[in-house]
């Protein structure tokens, strides 16, 4: 009864996954890494314009994510986002405890990452070092329903491109995410700011001790 009870625990908690897994620490350390430097070259396309360039700003995420993705996928699967990561849990494609080791990297990697690139900026010119927030004339509920359709698109890729069972895909999966994360950008910077990613929002708003809106992308990201 109790091996019982202890493999019906693991098969939700994946104790396992953590225990018997000996690259744990490398993923952990991947996704850390991966979101540092995400919130550093994705933010720091911001922090230095006079005005908001909607196109580089997309750019740089657009291309920032797959070159990542590229590099660590192998690692951690380069979730480097905790919407990524819920979503995965919630699918079954990774248990609880991974999924909160993999979320509180993330968020002190782009809490570190934001730190770091402050340091890096010129305080007269930091912008609210890139804090995603409603744009003027927007209305909450408009952003919020256009940050629920952003992270609904990302997420909608990521596991169509992803799907191990599907054999008629050729092309690059990274390629495809980062389009989406430009696409993304490109249509929602305007209204949101286009967060689609916690960690990304999280990082600058604690740095800056700025939480203005932030609740759109916490609500949006954790629910959806």
């Amino acid at each position: 009864m109790a091996n019982k009870e202890i493999k019906g625990a693991d098969s939700v908690l994946g104790l396992s996954e953590i225990t018997e897994n000996k690259a744990i620490w490398r993923m952990l350390v991947a996704e850390f890494i991966g979101t540092f430097l995400l919130v550093v070259i994705g933010c720091g396309s911001i922090v230095l314009s006079e005005e908001v360039v909607i196109v580089r700003i997309g750019a740089t995420f657009g291309i920032t994510v797959p070159t990542l993705a590229q590099s660590i996928g192998h690692v951690s699967g380069c979730h480097i986002n905790p919407a990524v990561t819920l979503s995965l849990f919630a699918t079954g494609n990774i248990k609880l405890l991974r999924a909160l080791l993999f979320i509180a990297v993330q968020l002190i990697g782009a809490v570190g990452g934001s730190a770091v690139l402050r340091l890096m900026v010129p305080e007269e010119k930091e912008h609210s070092l890139g804090i995603t927030n409603i744009g003027p004339g927007i209305t909450d509920v408009q952003g919020f329903l256009m940050e629920i359709i952003l992270t609904f698109l990302l997420l909608f890729i990521i596991h169509a491109v992803c799907d191990p069972r599907r054999k008629d895909i050729k092309g690059s999966a990274p390629l495809a995410i980062g389009l989406a994360v430009t696409a993304c950008h490109l249509c929602g910077i305007p209204y949101s700011g286009s967060s689609v990613n916690p960690a990304r929002s999280f990082g600058p708003a604690v740095i800056m001790d700025s939480w203005e809106n932030h609740w759109v992308c916490l609500f949006v990201h954790f629910s959806i």
